[in-house]
């Protein structure tokens, strides 16, 4: 079931928001436990018994790994931590990976005329951020930072909250611990703030992302031979927008159903294409998936405190997990290794910080996005020769147009919100709609915020029920 379904907007949705204006204040996470697991089952099937299962063992495993609970028996706490990271990863490492590497051992082995079989299972949706949350749970309850939950309808809320379930943002268990007693208050002015939140989002993803995304894909349809300057120009700057419109708007929607429900969740973008530094990009890019590499494996690698190598290695070693985290393919990993050398030249020279003047900001900024756009060409292509071939057609102009088919998808209505949406890159770099909107009580936030109940909830509307959207790109994550 997608946000931007006619069956969530008009069906679920508002029976589960009324359902837990309803509740007892007691009752209220059961609802909303009850109604993520509805939820995630209608589009993940016979797959929500791996995710029930991997509740079960972090949840008990979460109630053993208290300190109060082994004394100072460290060394039991310690491996009870490892096994429960070790299962999360296993879990993780067999549904979305096992597939990837038993078809290269089966190249491998065809090139010595063998035979190896190729494993075929079915990607559990979300399973890279539920895994995360679990091990966020463990890590976080072993080290003392908050307590580990008794109630395990408090547990499966926030495992299974489903503004968050299937594609994020990461919340780490230390930003929505204090928020899951059953003690938390919920009104109207929950839903009153959230709902404008929600309708940017879906604005986002509906206007502007599934209206570029059949010009985006045919574009990188386009077979080698056909491949020519401006379809590799067009297809990478449009996939550039269209990306980041379809996640925000992800975000922006889970953010405002979260507030809806009476929780606060962690923002995930901040302009991005603002950034003066690929280093300031990562800061602003899917900031939770950052903040959770930060905290569980850059600084307990180390960080920047145990010398220069060091440091690089901390940072090749995040981002080859980020780009495989994203799926398993070499595009994903070419991409993590692509950016993780970015960030390393920038440390290496002294460029991770936003130069001094007007001028060499604007230089630094064009030149950043222009290293960002390689990078979606690799993320986004279907195999890494795919890739390769459009990167070397964006360098070299041979002025031979659009194929029949790009042309034919290249409509007026999608060039006119392909340049809105450019704007986008020409923002500055503060805060960004969505917070305005949903916490901002001016004029001018007011203002907004009728614009988009109004023009933009009501065309989104208009989309949606005509069938026209599309899966969030990171549902495949």
């Amino acid at each position: 079931m997608s946000f931007a379904s006619p069956l969530f907007l008009w069906y679920f949705l508002p029976a589960v928001l009324v359902a837990v204006l309803i509740a007892p204040r007691s009752g209220r996470n059961a609802v909303i436990a009850v109604a993520s697991l509805l939820f995630y089952a209608s589009g993940a099937g016979g797959t929500t018994l791996l995710l029930l299962a991997c509740i079960v063992v972090n949840y008990y495993a979460g109630r053993q790994l208290e300190p109060v609970e082994w004394g100072f028996d460290r060394d039991r706490r310690r491996w009870l931590l490892i096994g429960a990271i070790s299962f999360n990863l296993a879990v993780l490492a067999v549904w979305k990976y096992a597939g990837f590497a038993t078809a290269q051992l089966a190249v491998l082995t065809s090139w010595f005329g063998g035979d190896f079989p190729v494993l075929h299972l079915a990607l559990p949706i979300g399973i890279s951020f539920y895994t995360f949350h679990h091990i966020s749970y463990v890590v976080d309850v072993y080290r003392g930072e908050r307590p580990a939950l008794r109630d395990p309808v408090s547990f499966v809320t926030y495992i299974a909250m489903f503004p968050q379930l299937v594609a994020g943002p990461i919340v780490r268990y230390r930003e929505i611990a204090d928020q899951l007693p059953q003690k938390r208050t919920h009104r109207l002015d929950d839903i009153a703030a959230g709902f404008p939140r929600f309708a940017w989002g879906l604005t986002k993803k509906v206007v502007i992302a599934d209206t570029l995304a059949p010009m985006v894909d045919a574009c990188f349809a386009t077979p080698a031979e056909d491949m020519t300057f401006a379809i590799a120009w067009l297809g990478a700057i449009g996939y550039t927008v269209q990306l980041y419109f379809d996640f925000s708007g992800y975000s922006d929607m889970a953010i405002g159903l979260g507030r809806m429900l009476g929780f606060r969740l962690p923002e995930n973008f901040a302009r991005p294409y603002s950034s003066v530094t690929v280093t300031e990009f990562w800061r602003r890019w899917h900031m939770s998936l950052s903040r959770w590499f930060r905290d569980y494996l850059y600084i307990p690698l180390g960080g920047n405190r145990r010398g220069t190598a060091r440091t690089y290695r901390n940072l090749a070693i995040v981002f080859v997990l980020t780009g495989f985290w994203h799926g398993a393919a070499w595009t994903y990993l070419v991409w993590g290794v692509y950016h993780g050398l970015l960030l390393v030249v920038e440390r290496r020279f002294g460029w991770a910080y936003p130069p001094s003047t007007t001028g060499a900001r604007i230089g630094r900024r064009a030149l950043t996005l222009l290293l960002v756009v390689v990078g979606w060409v690799v993320f986004r292509s279907p195999d890494l020769a795919s890739g390769f071939t459009m990167l070397g057609h964006m360098l070299l102009p041979d002025f031979q147009g659009l194929t029949d088919l790009v042309a034919a998808s290249v409509t007026n209505q999608r060039v006119v919100f392909l340049l809105l949406a450019l704007v986008v890159v020409l923002l500055p770099a503060s805060a960004g709609t969505g917070p305005f909107l949903e916490a901002v009580r001016t004029r001018e936030a007011y203002v907004l915020r009728t614009v988009v109940l109004t023009l933009g909830l009501g065309y989104s509307g208009l989309l949606v029920a005509t069938g026209s959207f599309s899966p969030f790109l990171y549902y495949q994550f």
